[in-house]
């Protein structure tokens, strides 16, 4: 007898093990439950076109559509053709290009007035939209049952599906067809009380719903049970999570009336904004319980969190306590240490000549270090010598032990995930108190999601004298001239003795190019792939840091002082380029994003960002958070070669129009969508939103929120809730799972 439950039956049995294998590898589904939560991303209408103007460039896209046209080209002196054919939508047309010897059968099957379902990447070819290769569907005339591509496909609304080039819409549903009857097997993990009070229909009828609809009625009642699905199991396990750290004991630390903190603030040449005096009294109160803080500082870049966080780590200190920063690369470990030993001036020197008396030591503890420098951070740790760290992964390594650790301070938290946290906490003889930092402004329904086991800060005021930035898209292809003075504009901002960073999608020495294969193509072959690569040319490789340097430096910025910086260099030379940029030796720094967090050059006021749209909105500000840190106004340009119309074009003008960092974060995820959040390290608890829209759907979050907290104040552990517990383990395993990944 067959003990598997039908909803974890490998999808190999069902569906044969060909398209199981595509599934698994390109869409990362495994099982029958995994197939029946891979919803419909929209609906055709069967009568209706989809608007091929809205197409986005650069995705894989199924569009229904009717043909206009077709007609065989022939080129390179007649031994090559191609087919081209012309759909329309009513709104627009788009081109669909076939070559060398895959026409026949489309030039047979696309006759003109023939409706389809069309797969395919969209690029852009002579400033056109198209589809190379796509792959497609006919869709025969109602009365013609006999002829259905889809036999369940009868219904008035085509489900199209997230696909991929591997695997198109109307064969994943195919395969949900054979899985669909297990839908009835499906635990449901709402309690009755709440499925009634919200008048949500059961888990199995929204399954079939959001699949099989008959109406968009059906669909909507579908959408909103799984988005309760998702909210609500997501925010038990935040609740669960928060539940667990309110009962951990932690060292209430308090300063002491005249030790560090007092020394440090005595010898400030300037006044806290008011918002980081708010902020610094709500990690003051938290670190005086006796339950470990878990507090997310949010701010703008340049707010100032790092004063924030530095007073934090002063006043567990000065409660006989040590403080740990962690930071998600070297190069910034290296220049919290710099600029922190800055700050404290002789009350970094503690135990050496000079050092004040209430004096400590900042030690720095990276993966590159020398084994003598090593060792003797790992002796400052173990006897307490330093009350400040600051380091990489490094220190949550097994090796790294403290005399006392107090609290920990997480730089960039999205690059960390909670696996990583619940190391570092058993660091110390009780739980740290912890505060995260992140310069990626977050709305707060993600707060809610992503971060939901913290408390949250927000520091939304500058510092005095940060100076504005103007921002401008520069298009490289439409206006050329536009680009020949944006490096007028660099030669200027250097004439006034300023800086300016270039920033490149790619290093380019080679590490990503595409292997060539060994084989002989015959001549034949050669002209087909010619015109292939020619009608799909939509997209150069990304401008490379080492190949846009060479040409700088030899051409519009000849005789200033180009360098570069990217992350596959050694540390010591990332330093030795960092430290001739800091001190204005070195006039413009081609780079990757390896500056994106941190680097703080106050002279530098100019960047210009080559292949602009390759980069997330995010990123971008915070790329652009570099420049202006000094009295001078900054100035950022991005650069693009994206057609005016482009989506990508839209997204960097929201940018150059904005420079508020939360309205950008909000624009960001409307145009992501089903995108990741913050980045990769999150994923687990994204990869689980499948149907929530953060965004939109910020009441059912929060309300999802509330309903998690009585539950879980009420039964902790879920024993009166078994469905509940098993979709919650079946979250965290995926989410571990995305964590031990990252290694």
């Amino acid at each position: 007898m067959d003990l598997v439950p039908a909803l974890e039956e490998p999808l190999k049995k069902v569906v044969g093990p060909a398209t199981a294998k595509v599934m698994a590898e390109h869409l990362g589904l495994h099982t029958v439950g995994d197939l029946l939560h891979h919803y419909p991303r929209r609906y055709a209408e069967r009568g209706e076109f989809t608007r091929l103007a809205d197409l986005p460039l650069d995705e894989h896209v199924t569009a229904v559509a009717q043909v206009a046209s077709a007609r065989i080209l022939k080129f390179n002196g007649g031994r090559g053709q191609r087919l081209e054919v012309s759909i329309t939508d009513g709104s627009g047309q788009l081109q669909l290009v076939f070559f060398g010897r895959g026409i026949h059968k489309p030039h047979k099957d696309l006759l003109p007035g023939t409706r389809a379902m069309f797969a395919g990447k969209v690029s852009v070819f002579n400033r056109k939209m198209q589809l190379a290769h796509p792959a497609y569907e006919l869709l025969r005339a109602e009365g013609d049952e006999v002829g259905e591509a889809v036999g369940s496909w009868a219904g008035a609304l085509l489900p199209i599906y997230p696909a991929t080039a591997k695997l198109e819409s109307w064969k994943i549903a195919k395969s949900v067809d054979m899985v669909l009857p297990s839908a009835q097997e499906a635990e449901d993990p709402l309690p009755p009380a709440l499925r009634d009070g919200r008048g949500l229909v059961p888990l199995t009828e929204a399954l079939l719903k959001i699949h099989r609809p008959h109406s968009k009625a059906d669909i909507a009642a579908a959408r909103d049970r799984l988005k309760w699905d998702e909210a609500f199991v997501l925010q038990v396990a935040l609740a669960r999570r928060r539940y667990a750290d309110a009962q951990l004991p932690a060292v209430a630390r308090r300063p002491k009336a005249d030790g560090l903190l007092k020394a440090f603030d005595a010898k400030l040449p300037f006044t806290l904004t008011e918002g980081q005096e708010k902020v610094s009294k709500e990690i003051f109160a938290d670190l005086a319980t006796e339950h470990p803080m878990h507090r997310l500082l949010q701010g703008e870049v340049g707010s100032g969190k790092t004063m924030v966080a530095l007073r934090a780590m002063l006043a567990v200190v000065d409660a006989g306590g040590q403080a740990a920063m962690l930071a998600p690369t070297e190069v910034l470990a290296q220049q919290h240490h710099r600029s922190i030993v800055e700050m404290m001036g002789e009350l970094a020197q503690g135990g050496m000549l000079g050092g004040a008396e209430q004096a400590t030591k900042v030690t720095l503890l990276t993966g590159s270090m020398g084994v003598a420098a090593r060792r003797q951070a790992l002796l400052d740790l173990v006897t307490g010598e330093a009350g400040i760290v600051i380091g990489t992964h490094a220190l949550i390594e097994d090796k790294v032990q403290f005399h006392d650790l107090g609290l920990v301070v997480v730089d960039e938290q999205h690059r960390f995930g909670v696996e990583q946290r619940d190391a570092l906490r058993g660091k110390g003889k009780q739980p740290p108190h912890l505060l995260v930092m992140t310069a990626t402004p977050i709305p707060r329904t993600v707060a809610m999601t992503v971060f939901g086991d913290l408390e949250t800060s927000v520091l939304d005021q500058l510092p005095a004298g940060r100076s504005p930035i103007a921002s401008h898209v520069v298009p490289a292809q439409d206006k050329p001239h536009f680009l020949a003075r944006a490096w007028e504009r660099v030669r200027e901002e250097v004439e006034k003795g300023h800086q300016a960073y270039v920033v490149c999608p790619r290093i380019g020495d080679g590490e990503d190019e595409p292997k060539k294969s060994g084989k002989k193509k015959s001549a034949e072959d050669k002209a087909e792939d010619k015109a292939e690569e020619e009608a799909t040319a939509e997209k150069r490789p990304p401008l490379a840091v080492l190949d846009v340097a060479e040409q700088l430096a030899h051409g519009p910025l000849r005789g200033l002082k180009v360098e570069v910086l990217h992350g596959r260099m050694q540390p010591d030379d990332k330093d030795a380029v960092m430290r001739r940029f800091a001190t204005g030796e070195t006039q413009v720094l081609v780079a990757t994003t390896v500056i994106e967090v941190g680097v703080n050059v106050p002279n530098a006021t100019a960047m210009v960002i080559m292949d602009a749209d390759r980069f997330g909105v995010s990123q971008l500000h915070q790329l652009r958070g570099r420049v202006g840190r000094g009295s001078a106004p900054g100035l950022c340009l991005l650069v693009t070669d994206m057609p005016e119309a482009s989506p990508a074009r839209a997204r960097l003008g929201a940018v150059a129009s904005t420079l508020d960092g939360f309205e950008l974060s909000r624009i960001d995820l409307e145009q992501r969508r089903e995108g990741d959040v913050l980045g990769q390290a999150q994923s687990g608890v994204r990869s689980s939103l499948r149907m929530l829209a953060v965004i939109e759907d910020e009441e059912i979050i929060a309300a999802a929120r509330e309903e998690a907290v009585a539950v879980v104040a009420d039964d902790p552990e879920l024993e009166r809730l078994p469905a509940l517990r098993t979709a919650l383990d079946a979250l965290l395993d995926a989410e571990r799972e995305q964590y031990l990944d990252k290694g």
